[in-house]
């Protein structure tokens, strides 16, 4: 008769997709400490899988990074952009991504959080660099065909206009992290009708 095998004690559950689970990993430590500031063997323990596992997924930490910075900006773009009505006036659009980008930063804070620290790192490859500009042309492009329709204030570029609403944004998000205020809907509201009338003008 054949005795059952049984586990050994403080054994790892088997996982069956380790790729996935080591980005998942990536992704919340990431998010939490920084790049820099997490050690593989950390990453490792978090992900259930031996350091050594992790090298034969990813060559490098670098590598590690790239890969999870492209997944998780092509499903930013997804969330944001995905089945917007382009035939809404721009009013209608800019309130309706601004109700997607509080979504985003709420239901996946880890994603929003990892891209915020990462935008222009060193470590960041071409192919990275080139979809971060992917990801920003169209809006640019937008924001240029809104200035010459006399929809969107023109003393400004483009970029300097886009940079500032993303950073009015930004702040708000990182100030209700860190405890320094509770955003309501009505704040949220208001905000967005703020930085819709400095577009404008």
């Amino acid at each position: 008769m054949t005795t059952p095998t049984r586990p050994k004690p403080n054994a790892r559950p088997r996982i069956k997709d380790k790729r996935s689970a080591i980005l998942r990993a990536a992704l919340a430590v990431f998010a939490e400490g920084g790049v820099n500031g997490v050690p593989m063997p950390a990453l490792a323990n978090k992900a259930g899988v031996g350091t050594g596992t992790i090298y034969r997924y990813f060559s490098s930490k670098d590598v590690l990074v790239n890969q999870l910075f492209r997944e998780q900006r092509q499903f930013k773009r997804d969330l944001l952009f995905d089945g917007l009505d382009r035939t809404l006036d721009a009013e209608a659009q800019f309130r309706l991504v601004w109700q997607r980008m509080i979504r985003y930063s709420r239901e996946h804070p880890d994603t929003y959080r990892f891209l915020e620290m990462q935008d222009h790192r060193p470590y960041l490859d071409s192919e990275s660099r080139q979809l971060e500009q992917r990801f920003f042309a169209p809006l640019v492009s937008q924001y240029r065909d809104y200035q010459a329709q006399g929809v969107y204030r023109s003393d400004l570029r483009a970029e300097v206009l886009m940079a500032m609403v993303w950073g009015c944004f930004a702040n708000l998000i990182k100030c209700e992290r860190e405890g320094l205020l509770t955003l309501e809907q009505a704040d949220l509201d208001a905000a967005c009708t703020t930085c819709w009338s400095m577009l404008t003008g």
